[in-house]
């Protein structure tokens, strides 16, 4: 197999981290970042490039994508990963707090996509890895704004993919479940700055339980990593990507209640249609 060059944001920590570290294990090249420019502990391998880059900044993002094409003249896969997390209810989300997740969880991915691409499709191969979360295809109470972040990455995803698609490039959505990261710190997930006492029994008692399970989490990085790796090299790729085993049961839970409500009100659906005319006897 070729060797190949990967441009993936935010390897720190977590899959980021596990990600550039599997591809550096089998011989690929990573350009990664941080936000400070600086590798992670452990991370200080041949073949890596870590690059500043602040997620909130477009002329950082543009900035650090123009560096990586000067180090290797090409990327082969680019991997949107950098993100963060907000707990809470929906109300009680302030609009700063809104306007800076999606401005880093989708705005900054879709900078990015947008500057790579030329270069992609003039190589006529590329692959752009969208780290995106089951909680945007089955949203839970305390994270709907992360959730809505999360359901506009993947639903871009799947338009991009029908785009790209006559050009020789693939997209994929990944949808992880919960990992063994420390994404539930106060480093990747913020809690909103107010709340709501009247949301206690919802969003409240999921965010608590959500929190308390930091670092016993069932899935592995380093096994969610090589599953995208898997599928980066695989003949066909997926466009869906679902990791970890509580992913696949919300997914599954939310299309059964999908499909549900698809049936019991397919009459109603069909009522909005204007008439069929039918053609009048000769």
């Amino acid at each position: 197999m070729a060797k190949r060059v990967w441009f993936i944001t935010g390897i720190s920590r977590g899959l980021g981290f596990a990600l550039a570290q599997v591809a550096l294990e089998r011989g690929d090249a990573v350009i990664g970042t941080t936000r400070s420019g600086a590798a992670p502990e452990g991370l200080a391998m041949r073949d890596l490039h870590v690059l500043p880059l602040d997620m909130a900044d477009a002329a950082s993002i543009e900035q650090a994508l123009a560096s990586a094409l000067v180090l290797h003249g090409r990327i082969d896969v680019l991997v949107n990963n950098a993100g963060y997390g907000l707990l809470g209810s929906v109300e009680a989300a302030g609009e700063h707090e809104v306007r800076d997740i999606f401005a880093v969880n989708l705005f900054a991915p879709l900078t990015l996509i947008r500057h790579a691409l030329p270069r992609m499709r003039e190589q006529g191969r590329g692959h752009i890895v969208n780290i995106a979360s089951v909680a945007g295809i089955a949203p839970a109470p305390g994270s709907g704004i992360y959730a809505g972040t999360k359901a506009a990455l993947s639903a871009i995803s799947y338009a991009l993919a029908q785009e790209l698609a006559p050009f020789g490039l693939w997209v994929t959505a990944v949808a992880p479940g919960s990992f063994r990261t420390d994404f539930l710190s106060s480093r990747s997930a913020l809690r909103s700055g107010s709340t709501i006492d009247d949301y206690a029994a919802t969003s409240g008692r999921a965010v608590d339980g959500l929190l308390s399970k930091d670092g016993k989490q069932a899935g592995d990085p380093r096994q969610a990593a090589r599953a995208i790796l898997e599928a980066v090299d695989a003949e066909e790729p997926p466009l869906d990507l679902l990791l970890g085993s509580d992913a696949l049961q919300r997914a599954r839970t939310r299309l059964d209640r999908f499909d549900d409500d698809l049936r019991q009100w397919e009459d109603v659906s069909r009522s909005t249609d204007f008439p069929t005319r039918r053609p009048s006897a000769a």
